[in-house]
């Protein structure tokens, strides 16, 4: 079977322009040997640490086992339907997770993304845009835990409760498990509760200027995370949808009153 990498990218060394960080663990869930071997040779080469998994089963036992930086997960698993791997692991672990399928339709995307996934990369995919996209994601996640970590900031707005250091919010007491980027695009609004902030200010906070995919997943992710707020986007309690602008989260005062 022919590879669906495209290696043409490479410069004449075998080498990407930028290193990665050295030594940063991947676990890629692939049963087509043709796309995980020379995928596993291309990252090593770049510095990272890669296992392979070669069904869902073994991809989960991997991720607990090794605690990866990132995830590379294919959908198209012999055993166990790669959105089920994804839901296992985000009711565990936080760690970004990059979709890799042969379905290209939107929906699929969208249903990824809502699962948690960090990007969704349809093959045929060529190794540069695959390790471009590996150091965006790893670059949001660093900056993203660096100021929390140093800041250890608790935002409160009504019952809603974030804590940015441990990544924990609740409501009314109750904890909330939230993806990644639910969490960092709830913790943007609340960090600035009472103000509209635009579908581009929230794009570059939570997914980054780098990021290549819709801005439609803004709305696919706002959508996840009222459902988990248990609110109504018609009568909006904590998510408020200004049209042609963006988003708002309520006001302390809204939500005494």
């Amino acid at each position: 079977m022919a590879s669906h990498l495209d290696f043409d990218a490479m410069d004449a060394a075998g080498q990407w322009a930028v290193p990665p960080k050295r030594g940063r663990q991947v676990v890629v869930i692939e049963d087509e040997a043709s796309i995980s071997a020379p995928l596993r040779s291309a990252l090593e080469r770049e510095g990272y640490l890669v296992e392979v998994a070669a069904t869902g089963g073994e991809g989960l036992e991997a991720v607990r086992r090794a605690d990866p930086a990132i995830v590379l997960l294919d959908l198209g698993l012999p055993d166990i339907d790669g959105r089920d791997v994804c839901r296992a692991i985000r009711a565990s672990s936080q760690v970004p997770i990059i979709m890799l399928t042969a379905r290209g339709q939107e929906t699929d995307r969208v249903v990824g993304l809502e699962l948690g996934a960090d990007d969704y990369l349809v093959k045929p995919f060529s190794m540069a845009e695959l390790v471009a996209r590996i150091r965006a994601v790893l670059r949001r996640t660093d900056e993203r835990a660096e100021p929390a970590a140093a800041a250890g900031a608790v935002l409160a707005v009504g019952d809603v409760r974030v804590d940015t250091a441990t990544y924990v919010v609740t409501q009314a007491g109750e904890p909330l498990e939230l993806p990644r980027r639910e969490f960092d695009l709830l913790r943007v609004l609340m960090a600035n509760a009472g103000t509209v902030l635009q579908r581009a200010r929230l794009m570059d906070d939570v997914w980054g200027s780098d990021w290549f995919g819709s801005t439609k997943t803004l709305d696919v992710h706002v959508a996840a995370l009222r459902r988990r707020l248990g609110d109504d986007a018609h009568e909006p309690r904590y998510i408020h949808t200004v049209r042609g602008v963006g988003f708002r989260f309520s006001s302390a005062a809204e939500l005494a009153g």
